[in-house]
């Protein structure tokens, strides 16, 4: 009998039964009873040698950041980091550029840390299938839906992307505009951009406009100089614009400085609506008026989920966290 008969008839990980046998405080007691009944069934003892030849070099989880400018990120992790370290788990947290590729990251950190699970912020989905089947320990994608992978050991909490920035569209069309020009992420890189673009279209097309993404869409990296640049060159590409969506509010607190640079004022020229809801929006002036995630109820239900998995207790799961409007001084009527 070894740990990994054990961990096949308690229905646990191996990870989870290593932990019942070091008297871990790590570890569920619906899983220590289990794991002991098997252990009394077959008079199983642990090998001091083996235990220490075996151990693992970190009892932690890693989590993986695309993007350090990204201040809904930096809140997230935050909030989790804390919720790890008070289930007394190391935290090892790594960050990434956007155009990196978290997946192969993923795999050198287990082989070289080997952590009990992994938190992915910011995903590429072309990354994913090449890479995954590589990590074979419990991952949560944290703002990036996970369902159409089909991995057993992959989760997701995330927001509704698609929908949120539909809603965001559709709120400057409701007040008049016409003329509304989008920021957002490189759509080839990144599935919340994506998602967000495909429903800043849905909102045009609902309303039977056309939306061209040449002319009202700039691409840009996270981060507030980068939304400033963007915000330059939409003006160079489209003059007559009364309305804009930042698919993130670091984006569109870079574009508002780039409006009052060009001497007109926000929202009395141009309206702004953010993406994310970061305490920083509510200092602005104006006030920004953004789409909020959840990011309290996304960041307690990814480590509670990710633990739960660690422990053998769930499978795969995938929530959707709601989103919301929150007025603020940026937008106007038009």
């Amino acid at each position: 009998m070894t740990i990994k008969d054990i961990a096949r008839e308690s229905g646990y990980s191996v990870g989870t039964v290593s932990r019942v046998l070091n008297n871990s405080a790590q570890v569920s007691e619906k899983a220590r009873r289990k794991v002991m009944e098997v252990v009394e069934k077959y008079h199983f003892q642990l090998n001091s040698n083996a235990k220490h030849l075996k151990k693992q070099t970190k009892d932690g989880i890693a989590i993986i950041i695309k993007g350090a400018q990204n201040m809904l990120f930096a809140a997230i992790v935050e909030q989790m980091q804390r919720l790890i370290r008070q289930k007394d788990y190391a935290c090892m947290v790594y960050y990434l550029n956007e155009e990196d590729n978290e997946m192969e990251q993923a795999v050198k950190i287990c082989a070289e840390r080997r952590p009990m699970g992994i938190l992915f912020l910011g995903i590429n989905p072309e990354y994913v299938r090449p890479h995954f089947e590589k990590i074979d320990v419990p991952c949560v994608f944290v703002t990036n839906p996970a369902a159409d992978f089909g991995y057993a050991n992959l989760s997701s909490v995330c927001t509704d992307d698609e929908a949120a920035a539909r809603f965001a569209v559709e709120h400057l069309l409701s007040l008049g505009h016409k003329n509304i020009g989008i920021l957002g992420g490189k759509t080839s890189i990144s599935q919340a951009a994506f998602s967000r673009f495909k429903g800043c279209c849905k909102a045009f097309e609902c309303h039977g406009m056309e939306f061209d993404p040449d002319t009202q869409y700039e691409n840009t990296y996270f981060g507030i100089e980068e939304g400033y640049y963007a915000m330059e060159r939409l003006f160079n590409k489209m003059p007559q614009i009364t309305a804009v969506f930042a698919m993130a509010d670091v984006i569109a607190i870079g574009a508002i400085r780039a409006i009052k640079d060009r001497g007109l004022e926000v929202p009395k020229d141009i309206s702004v609506i953010g993406f994310d809801g970061i305490d920083i929006g509510n200092y602005m002036c104006p006030r920004l008026t953004t789409i909020r995630q959840h990011r309290e109820g996304i960041a307690s239900k990814s480590v509670d989920i990710l633990l739960k998995c660690i422990d053998g207790e769930t499978s795969s799961v995938y929530e959707v966290e709601p989103f919301y409007l929150i007025p603020g001084e940026s937008v106007c009527k038009h």
